[in-house]
């Protein structure tokens, strides 16, 4: 396959979110995986939106952002396989009114508001330059794709200081499908123009894990937060709590992985 440049690919699958970056390196890698496409969460703080939950909600802002987070999932799921699907902040703030109301915190309209606002600010985990300096100098291509808006991934990327690191920012805004639908892990195939077992995906999440295993690419569970194993019969390459280990993983030429794969 021939590579794919910037505006093929935005002719491909859309204007919005795609960054080729100038003074990307082109040199070959003859490892295995010669891509790597992260979940916004594996490079950006969940955690940071809780002082602000806290604030409005005071001694009750960890648990609001647990529930309000499960269920934002659960209605990123429900849309897509309903066929009704809606953007990343949308669906944040049809969950923050009901996991509010589910736990009886009396919320206005404008603070909900700011909660879904401060959640979108972006914040980068402390180790997240390190990994992309290290991973680009090996000239690795990078890409995000994530269920979060291009335009929360963007300002996120730019405000760490990481934009140009990055040759794609992919959203599921693009195919309208929420992860773990297929279509929208394909995005990295049509994006870098590499088969699966290529491209390594790095998961915040045990379900987003099982969803790119299923697809097929070579993932890394980077679990923080030292979650259980999710029981869906898709074990990742490696579960590590941080990116330095992801790093020497990518750079250790780890067989590709098979199962789905091309």
């Amino acid at each position: 396959m021939t590579s794919i440049d910037r505006r093929e690919f935005v002719r491909a699958v859309g204007t919005v979110g795609a960054l080729s970056l100038a003074g990307w390196p082109t040199r070959s890698s003859s490892r295995p995986i010669r891509a790597v496409a992260f979940d916004g969460f594996a490079l950006f703080d969940a955690t940071a939106v809780v002082p602000a939950a806290e604030a409005l909600a005071p001694g009750r802002g960890a648990a609001l952002v647990a529930a309000w987070r499960a269920r934002h999932f659960e209605y990123q799921w429900l849309r897509t396989l309903g066929g009704r699907y809606e953007d990343f902040q949308k669906t944040a703030s049809d969950a923050l009114l009901f996991a509010t109301r589910s736990l009886g915190i009396d919320l206005s309209d404008t603070q909900r508001r700011e909660l879904v606002e401060a959640q979108g600010m972006l914040r980068p985990w402390p180790d997240a330059a390190a990994a992309i300096d290290e991973l680009r100098a090996e000239g690795v291509s990078l890409s995000l794709l994530s269920n979060m808006t291009s335009t929360m991934l963007i300002d996120g990327l730019r405000r760490a200081g990481l934009a140009r690191d990055f040759r794609f920012v992919l959203s599921t805004d693009r195919v309208r499908l929420a992860k773990p639908a297929p279509q929208a892990y394909a995005m990295a195939t049509t994006a870098f123009d590499l088969p699966r077992d290529a491209i390594a995906f790095v998961a915040f999440a045990g379900w987003d894990v099982a969803g790119a295993t299923w697809f097929g690419y070579p993932t890394a569970w980077l679990n923080r937060s030292h979650a259980a194993d999710e029981q869906l019969d898709a074990n990742p390459s490696i579960t590590a709590g941080d990116l330095a280990s992801v790093v020497r993983w990518i750079k250790s030429n780890p067989e590709p992985a098979r199962a789905g794969a091309d």
